[in-house]
C-alpha cells in the first residue's frame, strides 16, 4: 500500500465525472488499498478516487464501523432529511452546513466483483452521498446552505 496525494479545490479533476470501472483489475485493487491507507492517514471518513486524481467510480468509507469499499456505487433509494456539518479532505480549511437524505440504499460492487447493497442512515448516509457526489464532479460546497466556522458545533434544532 502507498499513500496518495489528495488533490484540492480548485483542481479541475475534482469537477469531472468519473468513468465506471469495467473490470476489476490489480490496478483497481491497489487503488482501493492505497485510498484506504490515504484516508486513514488523513483522518478522513471517506475518500473518492477523483480526490487522488483517478477519474474512476471508486469510493472508500469508514465512519467507525469498518472499511466499506464501493466500486461503481449508485444510490437506488433515499428517504428523510438531515442537516449537518460537512468538511472535505479536498476542500481545505472550510466547513459548511449541508442537507442530505437521512437514509440511503446504495448498490455497488466489492473488490471481488460481487454486487452489494449498503444501507446507510445518519452519518453513513451523509458520507455515502458526499463521496458519490465526488464521482459526479460535485463538492459539498456546491450544496452547502451556509459556511460554518471550523470550530463551530451544530445543534440539530438550530435554525439555519
Amino acid at each position: 500500500m502507498a499513500l496518495r496525494n489528495i488533490i484540492t479545490d480548485p483542481d479541475s479533476r475534482l469537477r469531472k465525472i468519473s468513468r465506471p470501472v469495467k473490470e476489476i483489475t490489480p490496478h483497481i485493487i491497489t487503488l482501493l488499498d492505497d485510498m484506504a491507507e490515504t484516508m486513514k492517514q488523513a483522518e478522513g471518513v471517506g475518500l473518492a478516487a477523483p480526490q487522488v486524481g483517478v477519474l474512476r467510480r471508486v469510493v472508500v468509507i469508514d465512519v467507525g464501523e469498518g472499511l466499506i469499499e464501493l466500486i461503481n456505487p449508485e444510490i437506488i433509494s433515499q428517504s428523510g432529511k438531515q442537516k449537518g456539518p460537512e468538511a472535505c479532505l479536498s476542500v481545505e480549511d472550510r466547513k459548511g452546513l449541508v442537507e442530505r437524505p437521512n437514509k440511503v440504499t446504495v448498490k455497488a460492487l466489492d473488490r471481488e466483483g460481487n454486487e452489494r447493497i449498503i444501507e446507510g442512515e445518519g452519518l453513513l448516509a451523509r458520507c455515502l452521498c458526499h463521496e458519490i457526489d465526488h464521482l459526479d464532479g460535485i463538492l459539498y460546497i456546491d450544496k452547502m446552505e451556509r459556511e460554518m466556522e471550523l470550530d463551530e458545533e451544530y445543534e440539530e434544532n438550530e435554525e439555519a
